[in-house]
């Protein structure tokens, strides 16, 4: 049996008492929040002086099991260090998120996605099982067979049900490199139409697709990339250096070719953070000469962003040219499948922002928190930018919100949302929530899901 250990057992043990000693020290009336100064949410929040939760010890891959392709760490633990461990042997988890400091706990309690949605679901799927310290101070194993009930609601909880103390997760077989096709459409219709073929066939042209992504620059330029892992040998392109990914998948007409280890596929979007460096100026060919390697990655861009929101430059240029600060509409929806060239449509229109992600998703069971229909096709689109602001908050975000609902769709709540408390309960099956909430968290020491994703407690 080929087993690697990461993080010893009595480590991560004594990460645990950590983590439990931490939490008997926040005071009974204060709510129980981690104690991390990083993120990768975009929501806004009062500021809290309570202590918070200690999960400095429980950062770590604990083991890869390579004969059984599982692998299991610490809930803090980053998809950066578990691909790193885990692709030495041919292995990665079933759907690595884009960005390297995502932790497998925030991607399973707040959801995540990426070009292997299409034939794996989302993080949370290939779970297997996991620890989950609760409201009430307890660290209960949930699966599908024991606490069940909190297993299906921990996906889109947000840390409102409890915090991932490990977890078991499932891994696949992957080639040493990823062979792309980036095939350009001129029309909405036919690359919806193209991306519902694709995931019902698993194939184009006779050739399998393993991984399903493109990008939407306007009403008549957008593409689709399909990737094939291959164990061939060959020349590899490389999007750390000078060349900025996104930008390669543009051309007129037809097919074009690339190459990537499975390394740098898994990472294309980190190092430009998909498109968002170009607001630090990371994309200019002289700056980008003198930007360091080990700087073009999503996290440092998270500090120059906090920075910025510390200082409020953009605002303040704003008022300084008579304008009102510009709204933030950084959010990603899920749309069925057959009503996706309606939304790009509409949105292209109205929401001046582009480029747009795509990637489709189609998840394999229900989950309580996220009740997308099973085994049916939707499509994730991702938009990250500010619009000029409007009369009231949140004017834009109200409309997507607005428009997501009339097509049967979801929106992720990562960042900013503006529904009203019954709207809420509605799309995000507040009656499965509150029965498991009070089963696991009677004293409500954690926040409220609805208080914490659009109150900004």
């Amino acid at each position: 049996m080929a087993v690697a250990s990461g993080v010893p057992s009595a480590v991560h043990a004594a990460g645990v008492e950590q983590l439990l000693a931490s939490y008997r020290a926040i005071p009974a009336d204060a709510s129980v929040r981690l104690a991390k100064r990083t993120s990768n949410l975009f929501r806004s929040r009062v500021k809290n002086t309570a202590p918070g939760l200690d999960t400095s010890g429980l950062t770590g891959v604990i083991a890869v099991d390579a004969d059984a392709r599982i692998a299991e760490v610490a809930g803090m633990c980053t998809y950066e260090d578990l691909v790193a461990a885990t692709l030495p042997y041919g292995l990665s988890p079933l759907v690595v998120p884009q960005l390297k400091t995502i932790t497998l706990g925030g991607a399973v309690s707040g959801l995540g996605i990426e070009s292997a949605s299409f034939r794996n679901g989302m993080p949370h799927e290939s779970v297997l099982e996991l620890d989950i310290l609760t409201g009430a101070g307890e660290v209960i194993t949930a699966s599908p067979r024991q606490h069940a009930d909190l297993y299906r609601a921990f996906p889109n909880s947000y840390g409102t049900l409890g915090y991932a103390v490990r977890l078991t997760i499932a891994l696949e077989a992957v080639d040493p490199f990823v062979a792309l096709r980036h095939i350009r459409y001129h029309s909405l219709t036919d690359l919806s139409e193209a991306i519902d073929g694709i995931v019902e066939s698993g194939s184009l042209d006779g050739i399998r697709v393993d991984y399903l992504d493109g990008v939407v620059f306007s009403a008549d330029e957008s593409y689709l990339s399909l990737g094939v892992g291959t164990r061939a040998a060959g020349p590899v392109s490389d999007y750390t250096g000078q060349a900025i990914y996104y930008r390669s998948i543009q051309h007129d007409q037809g097919v074009t070719e690339d190459r990537l280890t499975i390394h740098d596929y898994l990472w294309r979007w980190d190092t430009d953070w998909f498109w968002c460096s170009a607001a630090f100026g990371a994309q200019h060919p002289w700056l980008r000469r003198w930007w360091p390697r080990r700087y073009r990655r999503s996290s440092f861009y998270w500090k120059l962003l906090a920075y910025e929101h510390r200082l409020r430059i953009v605002d303040r240029l704003e008022k300084a040219h008579g304008r009102p600060p510009r709204e933030r509409v950084v959010q990603d929806v899920e749309v069925p499948i057959e009503r996706c060239a309606e939304f790009l449509d509409w949105f292209l229109t109205d929401v001046p922002i582009e480029p747009i992600w795509v990637c489709p998703v189609r998840q394999r069971d229900r989950w309580s928190l996220y009740p997308m229909r099973t085994d049916h096709t939707y499509v994730n689109l991702g938009f990250w930018s500010t619009v000029p602001g409007g009369a009231g908050e949140g004017v834009t975000n109200r409309r997507i919100e607005h428009k997501v609902r009339e097509l049967d769709g979801m929106k992720s709540l990562y960042s900013d949302a503006y529904y009203g408390p019954d709207e809420f309960d509605r799309l995000y099956g507040a009656g499965d929530y509150r029965t498991v909430k009070q089963t696991y968290d009677p004293d409500a020491r954690l926040l409220d899901l609805y208080a914490k994703a659009v109150q900004r407690r």
